[in-house]
């Protein structure tokens, strides 16, 4: 009987260490491969200053599958965002602009996405925008995935 409990204990805690916590549901996107991404922002520095004020945000040009947009929500809640549209192949048109807090596709399809949430405007059913980790610590913010 004993054996049969600490058979089912180790189950149970080898079944619950299994899970991911951060519901991650860019893995399952068939259009994407996540690149790794690992980036230290200095807020002091002129490029990403405007950062420490809410409604502001940065493009990362060379970052990411198509650019990485970093938004300030209220300074101490950060979202960063991959500009390709999920929702296609990376290809010469799926690389997304910004007005705002909408990220648009200049494909025929004209996806657009909310850079806070991540989400589609208006199709419930498609892929979110690729999410990176972000977290502010004093005067710099890290990136990553």
């Amino acid at each position: 009987m004993k054996n049969l409990f600490a058979l089912f204990a180790i189950l149970v805690l080898a079944w619950g260490c299994g899970k991911n916590d951060d519901n991650n549901v860019n893995n399952n996107n068939p259009y994407l491969t996540p690149p790794i991404v690992n980036l230290n922002l200095n807020l002091n520095l002129p490029e990403y200053n405007p950062l420490k004020f809410p409604g502001n945000s940065v493009f990362l040009n060379q970052q990411g599958i198509k650019g990485i947009i970093i938004y300030n929500v209220n300074n101490t809640l950060y979202t960063a965002f991959d500009l390709t549209d999920p929702n296609h192949i990376p290809n010469a048109c799926s690389r997304m602009t910004v007005e705002g807090v909408i990220a648009t596709c200049t494909c025929d399809d004209e996806n657009s996405y909310d850079i806070v949430t991540g989400q589609h405007q208006n199709n419930t059913q498609s892929y979110p925008m690729l999410q990176y980790r972000i977290q502010r610590n004093g005067d710099n913010i890290t990136v990553n995935n």
